[in-house]
């Protein structure tokens, strides 16, 4: 035997199992700064009718070994044949905490893929476990002989602020795309200091989390084949911090042959959030919570590899500043270019307009009011509002995550209290401004920023506003169950892709049916075609929707119908696009 894993007797079968994966546990997500707490499994009963471990789906022989999976069923009543927990890489604990992923051993007997691996260690959730390197792969079509559908592949990474969440099927439900003719994977990766620590040397490089992503691509491209899938036509996509691991993938020397098209929604590190070289001090920060007092590079790791898993993800909290900001606090950085394992090895941006970067068809947006409600923590206490007010050069860096301390960072601050306050006080009656301000700094400007430099040489990128507002959102206001007074909340387009365990299985009758048909369709047809609507349908309102370009600026606006629209919010980010023009022989303007 190459692999340590336990077996279990199943169907006469001898089927390795991962301790933690049958757990039940509970899962904190963080919305909008609201932490919303739910229990798995899902409260919605409806989607696991089908889902009871004695009906298997098709035993499939990967590159490791037989993998045997199990059955769900779509909205519209297709069978799914999902393989669970399915292990790409080592686990990495002991000598490969903090190093990058290594690829799984081949097991003798048949894997048991019927039940989710474990998550990634995060903050107050249980029953998580280190060795969580797993990812879940879905389709409808298993191959036959001489018959392999070969459809096309969609390996989503999920959203969490690179501190939460994960791929699993009680996270990233699969129920809504694969009524659609693609295959879906969702993969785990490592999180917070376990996935992102950094010292800017050869100790600790960083970027951990995002290495697991290129080794669960790796096994995708060898593997994907046997459920159906063309490992010849793959879409990584991604959410919030998934999304910016994507569009770290389009640069990455590590990840150009492992896909052909990308979605990016609701995340980016292409505009004003500062991309280090490490993030020593935020180490030093880190070892200090958990007790570790040796603040050199190799006293940090040692010292951290010592500690337990949960005793460093239990310990995010600490790291924040100014209420519950940042919303990032472990994130990637530019490496220290040592040898080939090396995932980013200059800004994002410099890498786009110097041409290294991979071009292929984008799908990119946001929603239209994203991390709004996070205003909502600030105006509801008196004292951080009076001190945001009094000393905007000091915590707004932090609350709008761009450089602090600096010359720059002073009249990046002027200039934004300027434009979006008008010299006004920032108390209660400044919610829509500091909404605003929110959504623009820690999404909508990355993005509109990314669109902008990918757009320059590539011609089908695809640009969109989420603007449906529906029964549901991802933020409520506080003590009620009103959703916000703006229109669609960071995450709520997801709510319509992949069943999310806060919300009820959308039936053919529920009127969010129709915008369910509609994202579904147009996310699947990029994933087939290269483009979100290959012709005008009436399914899709007959609109057709054209690439953006320097011009003309154009986005698909999404509501209850669908409006093909030019220049998104371009007063809000031209005052953005002045702070941080792409000429570095330019000089900022804060006017």
């Amino acid at each position: 035997m190459k692999s340590n894993m336990r077996f279990l007797e199943l169907d006469n079968d001898l089927v390795p199992i991962r301790a933690a994966s049958m757990l039940t546990v509970t899962s904190a997500i963080l919305f909008l700064g609201t932490v919303l707490a739910y229990p798995y499994p899902d409260p919605d009963p409806v989607s696991k009718t089908t889902s009871q471990h004695s009906i298997h789906a098709l035993s499939i022989t990967t590159t490791l070994g037989e993998v045997k999976g199990t059955l769900l069923t779509t909205r519209l009543g297709k069978t799914i044949h999902a393989y669970q927990g399915l292990r790409y890489a080592k686990a990495p604990i002991k000598e490969l905490r903090f190093k990058p992923p290594v690829p799984a051993e081949k097991w003798d007997n048949i894997f048991n893929a019927t039940v989710d691996g474990a998550a990634c260690p995060q903050p107050n959730v249980d029953h998580t476990s280190e060795d969580c390197l797993f990812l879940n792969v879905y389709t409808t079509k298993i191959p036959k002989a001489n018959d392999n559908p070969k459809r096309p592949v969609l390996v989503y990474f999920h959203q969490g602020e690179f501190h939460s969440s994960s791929g699993r099927s009680l996270d990233i439900g699969p129920q809504y795309l694969l009524d659609h003719e693609i295959v879906l994977v969702t993969p785990n990766y490592r999180l917070g200091a376990l996935g992102f620590l950094s010292t800017g040397d050869k100790e600790a490089t960083g970027n951990y989390g995002l290495k697991d992503q290129v080794q669960a691509l790796k096994w995708v491209k060898e593997n994907i084949a046997a459920f159906g899938g063309d490992p010849d036509s793959v879409t990584i996509a991604g959410y919030c911090a998934g999304a910016a691991s994507v569009g770290l993938h389009l640069v990455s020397p590590l990840s150009k042959d492992l896909f052909h098209k990308a979605i990016v929604m609701s995340g980016s590190v292409y505009g004003n959030w500062p991309l280090k070289s490490n993030q020593l001090d935020l180490a030093k920060k880190q070892a200090k919570l958990v007790g570790c007092t040796d603040e050199t590079s190799t006293g940090i790791v040692k010292c951290l590899r010592e500690k337990s898993a949960d005793e460093i993800a239990n310990s995010l909290a600490g790291l924040k500043e100014f209420g519950k900001e940042p919303i990032i606090h472990w994130s990637p950085v530019i490496e220290p270019n040592l040898d080939q394992s090396t995932f980013l090895t200059d800004s994002p941006v410099e890498l786009v307009l110097k041409g290294k970067m991979k071009k292929v068809p984008i799908l990119v947006g946001i929603t239209a009011d994203e991390f709004g409600g996070r205003a909502f923590d600030l105006i509801s206490n008196e004292t951080l509002l009076n001190d945001l007010d009094r000393e905007f050069e000091k915590y707004a860096p932090i609350a709008f995550i761009y450089e602090r301390g600096t010359e720059k960072s002073k009249s990046i601050s002027k200039s934004l209290k300027s434009f979006y306050f008008d010299g006004k006080t920032i108390d209660k009656t400044a919610l829509p401004a500091l909404a605003q301000l929110f959504s623009d700094a820690l999404v909508g400007f990355n993005v509109n920023r990314f669109v902008e430099v990918m757009s320059q040489e590539n011609d089908k990128v695809f640009y969109y506003n989420f603007n449906y507002k529906g029964r549901y959102s991802s933020f409520y206001l506080p003590d009620s169950n009103n959703t916000s007074p703006y229109g669609a909340s960071h995450l709520d387009d997801l709510i319509y892709l992949f069943h999310l365990p806060k919300f009820p299985l959308f039936k053919e009758t529920d009127p969010e049916a129709s915008i369910v048909e509609k994202m579904t369709k147009m996310w699947s047809n990029f994933v087939i075609y290269g483009m979100p609507i290959k012709e005008p349908c009436e399914m899709l309102d007959n609109v057709k929707w054209d690439a953006y370009k320097a011009g003309t600026q154009f986005y698909m606006d999404i509501g209850n119908k669908l409006l093909l629209s030019e220049k998104l919010f371009d007063k809000r980010y031209e005052r953005w696009r002045k702070l941080y023009p792409l000429n570095e022989n330019e000089t900022p303007s804060t006017g």
